[in-house]
């Protein structure tokens, strides 16, 4: 709170003073912002926009196994263990894209789903949103990749998988978030 009692949280102290866009493909842009940081001096700021809402779905069959899709990460340079995830268009509703994802991951429907949490997956760099579901009821249909997609499916135990997130072996924001928030939704 300030002197007049007003709450300084909601206040932003940061000042723009310029917004150059430097890159943009159909996924991302990048801006280089001239600012007033909060202490009063001029600084710079970079942000990556993306043009995609990230969703990631964590499915639980009725034995409480969960599928992790695992492919190699060009970024990271290395394999990761993930849950069936990805880009969701702006205008199209989070949980249209998590049943999409879902089924051309994993070839799984569900015909229960639970929004578990919204998610910012690195907010110092840049504004992504991310929507996290569970997906129960589980019925197996035919894997769909798309072309960019190599991927591996993993069926274990949702206990097992936590473990994974405890002990580093997935790192992937969407999937950490959705493992344990899955799991304290299940007394897991």
């Amino acid at each position: 709170m300030d002197k007049s009692g007003e709450s300084t949280e909601l206040t932003n102290p940061w000042k723009t003073l310029s917004v150059n866009e430097v890159y943009s493909n159909p996924w991302i842009s990048i801006t280089h912002r001239e600012v007033i940081n909060p202490g009063g001096g001029k600084g710079i700021y970079g942000v990556v926009s993306f043009k995609n809402l990230a969703i990631g779905v964590v499915p639980v069959d009725e034995n409480f196994n969960t599928y992790l899709v695992g492919q190699y990460r060009y970024t990271l340079n290395q394999y990761s263990w993930e849950i069936p995830e990805g880009g969701g268009p702006m205008g199209e509703e989070p949980l249209e894209t998590a049943k999409r994802e879902l089924l051309e991951e994993t070839g799984l429907e569900a015909k229960e789903w639970v929004l578990l949490n919204t998610i910012h997956t690195s907010n110092s760099v840049t504004d992504e949103y991310g929507f996290v579901f569970m997906a129960r009821n589980l019925v197996q249909g035919i894997a769909e990749p798309e072309e960019t997609e190599d991927l591996k499916i993993w069926k274990l135990p949702l206990v097992d998988a936590i473990a994974m997130v405890e002990n580093g072996q997935i790192t992937d924001s969407l999937s950490i978030a959705g493992l344990l928030m899955a799991g304290r939704r299940l007394g897991i």
